[in-house]
């Protein structure tokens, strides 16, 4: 069995180089020295507090946090532990969400932005589903545990699929809560956000979106590009190019099925039009992305010895 020692060494060597998942892989009573320096964070890091305190910057802003405390560190944020207490026992997860930002599209960037839009932005709060998140956290420890395979690979993505998802669904009850701090501007926006996760399949017009949120279409383009420096079309784009992506990778369907399912005119505007905004086609990326049933197999049959 591991010992205290080895888990935090090991979380730091993972933080250090850059991995795609990085935990604790149980209860911590101490941070890893990268931790204790300024750290810029390569992706979205949460680290519950189950006793005792800690205090630390983030972004060269002071906080704390105590038991049955949950903190949330935003993507490319720096953090520093600068001081903790005795008794103090926490859980950290590190990951990246590159990997599955083509099944989450969108709401990544809402719960990024959800960090930010109060007065002032909270990273800290008892969510009330601590129990539930490192469910989450011990699940994704136990296929760190494991030989990497395909099979594995694909399970790890599903779960950190849905913490995010969590995650997600935490950001946006805080956020209702707080809604009298949040600005006009981007409480349009978040609407805007859940309106393309909606409509993106048979809306791409900004003009649809602009109606609903009775504003102009111009307003609206112009108030989104301020904000994630995307406009209303590159939004919906953005989330047809991440469903796309998913059934290239992840069905049988064929280009002339896929192109059917956005209602394009044929699988040749598709495929144009999945080339401009990938820098490749349809095809090439199902050939790059393909896994072979023989590969499976192989996988499988590893993992059974």
């Amino acid at each position: 069995m591991d010992t205290h020692q080895e888990r935090l060494s090991r979380l730091n060597h993972a933080l250090l180089s850059g991995k795609y998942v990085c935990s604790s892989e149980g209860m911590l009573r101490d941070f890893p020295e990268s931790l204790k320096k300024p750290f810029q964070v390569n992706g979205v890091g949460l680290v519950v507090c189950r006793q005792g305190s800690f205090m630390f910057t983030l972004n060269q802003k002071d906080f704390s946090a105590k038991a049955n405390e949950t903190l949330f560190i935003p993507g490319g944020s720096v953090f520093q532990v600068c001081r903790q207490s005795e008794d103090a026992e926490v859980f950290i997860l590190v990951y990246q969400t590159e990997p599955i930002r083509d099944i989450i599209g969108n709401c990544v960037t809402s719960m990024h932005l959800y960090s930010q839009l109060a007065t002032e932005p909270c990273y800290v709060w008892s969510t009330g589903e601590e129990n539930e998140v490192l469910k989450y956290m011990s699940l994704l420890d136990n296929t760190l545990q494991i030989e990497e395979n395909t099979f594995n690979h694909y399970e790890q993505k599903l779960l950190l699929l849905g913490l995010t998802y969590r995650l997600c669904s935490i950001y946006n009850r805080k956020l209702i809560t707080q809604r009298a701090s949040v600005g006009h501007k981007h409480d349009i926006f978040i609407r805007l956000i859940q309106l393309i996760e909606m409509h993106y399949m048979e809306q791409r017009g900004v003009e649809f979106y602009a109606d609903k949120l009775c504003l102009s279409p111009k307003y609206l383009s112009v108030l989104s590009k301020s904000i994630c420096g995307y406009t209303v079309q590159e939004l919906v784009f953005k989330a047809i190019i991440r469903k796309s992506i998913s059934l290239l990778k992840n069905t049988q369907k064929s280009i002339q099925e896929i192109s059917d399912y956005f209602n394009f005119p044929n699988a040749s505007y598709f495929g144009t039009f999945f080339r401009k905004q990938t820098g490749t086609s349809p095809q090439q990326y199902r050939r790059k992305s393909w896994v072979s049933p023989k590969t499976l197999w192989i996988c499988y049959v590893n993992t059974r010895k």
